[in-house]
């Protein structure tokens, strides 16, 4: 049969009930009131409900039967939580606590189970349901609002919007950019959150010279996380790095010929050893990443070279002989090397060394080179033995001394 009157073409308004108790024993499908049904199981405006057990459903009559509106008040008056169903069971509108009430009504009548909307009135006193509340950074669990940080991942060239609230964006790729809008179109008080785990440096600028940290930009290298948050007229970051708590570690690197791309694991190693006993060149190439980096040569010396560079096509990179090291710095594309003459340095001061270890002395042997053993003194050590002492006075030489082309001036 049909529910829409002839004369109005609306859904007819069912017989108004005003208020009935229900001691709720099993599943139980409500009817609407109207002189076309025989059921005696009818939907109210004020329904006192009273479950005998837990996990029992109310379920309310079908929603296109009735017109947009339609309401209940439900009410548990019992010790066992219930809860409210569409029509035949489909689907949950609302779970009703013990004291507590809630208000439903109908929102779309267009299908049997229709859409209904509701609002908690809590034990006692009205409260709104926490669902309906939830906006941005927030999660409703039960009749709660929780925070949230949901994410999502950050494209190169994203512009940051008013609905990344609370959002968490995760960047993946090698370098990018991103975009923060006006802040006094987001206000003081909205934040985002970002994390670096890509391979490459993700740049984030400002709108119309506003500034982040005081800066046009802010650089997040792999791994690097922070809160971004808007003061309304500029950018901040709160808890901005990675953890630095070994701020130095090493990576140790065989290499026999070829090219080595880096991972971001082994390039966060600002000590860089490479071991080996070369057959070929070897490349190797690290991310675009400005940072620093001191590079060790250990390969074995088969005429081979080690060079260090960027994935950055044309870009300067750095040749490092065996047995050498080397500071480099790194622009996010090339790699200068940093082993310069001090600007200005017109003397270089050493520690005074032992004879066991002299001040200068070799990475295959420590206990040989020169030191100063004293005042006015500066001696040669060999195997950790002084062979030669230079004195203002003289030289004083340690065992035999042999000449090649004989001695020559003074008085002997």
């Amino acid at each position: 049969m049909s529910y829409v009157s002839p004369f109005t073409g609306d859904v007819i308004q069912p017989t108004d009930v005003s208020y009935r108790t229900v001691a709720l024993s099993a599943n139980t499908q409500l009817n609407w009131p109207s002189n076309s049904t025989t059921a005696t199981d009818f939907i109210a405006r004020i329904m006192q409900v009273n479950a005998s057990s837990a996990g029992l459903q109310l379920r309310v009559p079908p929603a296109n039967e009735a017109s947009v509106g339609e309401d209940s008040l439900i009410r548990n008056v019992g010790s066992n939580s219930f809860t409210v169903t569409t029509s035949g069971g489909a689907s949950t509108i609302i779970t009703v606590a013990p004291g507590e009430a809630k208000y439903i009504y109908i929102t779309d009548n267009s299908t049997v189970a229709g859409t209904w909307g509701n609002i908690a009135f809590g034990a006692g006193s009205s409260s709104a349901d926490a669902a309906t509340l939830a906006g941005y950074g927030l999660l409703a669990i039960s009749t709660t609002l929780n925070q949230s940080h949901p994410t999502s991942s950050l494209t190169n060239g994203y512009t940051y919007l008013a609905s990344d609230r609370a959002q968490t964006k995760v960047w993946s790729s090698g370098s990018g950019t991103s975009t923060l809008p006006l802040a006094s179109s987001l206000g003081n008080n909205w934040f985002t959150l970002l994390k670096n785990n890509g391979t490459g440096t993700m740049t984030v600028g400002t709108t119309s010279a506003e500034l982040i940290d005081g800066k046009i930009t802010k650089t997040f290298q792999p791994n690097d996380a922070a809160f971004i948050i808007c003061t309304g007229t500029e950018y901040i970051t709160v808890g901005y790095g990675a953890n630095t708590e070994f701020a130095f570690s090493a990576l140790v690197k065989p290499v026999v010929s070829g090219t080595y791309t880096l991972t971001t694991n082994e390039a966060q190693n600002v000590i860089q050893e490479y071991v080996g006993s070369l057959t070929g060149n070897v490349e190797v190439v690290f991310p675009q990443v400005v940072t620093l980096y001191v590079v060790s040569n250990q390969t074995t010396d088969n005429g081979y070279t080690l060079t260090i560079k960027t994935s950055a096509g044309g870009a300067l990179s750095t040749t490092i002989p065996p047995g050498q090291q080397a500071t480099l710095v790194c622009d996010g594309v090339n790699f200068f090397n940093a082993n310069t003459v001090q600007a200005g340095a017109t003397s270089l001061n050493l520690i005074n060394g032992t004879v066991g270890t002299p001040a200068i002395n070799f990475a295959a042997e420590t206990n040989s080179g020169m030191y100063r053993p004293g005042i006015g003194q500066v001696a040669f050590a060999i195997l950790g033995s002084q062979i030669i002492n230079i004195l203002a006075t003289g030289i004083t030489v340690t065992g035999e001394g042999k000449f090649s082309g004989g001695i020559k001036g003074g008085t002997f």
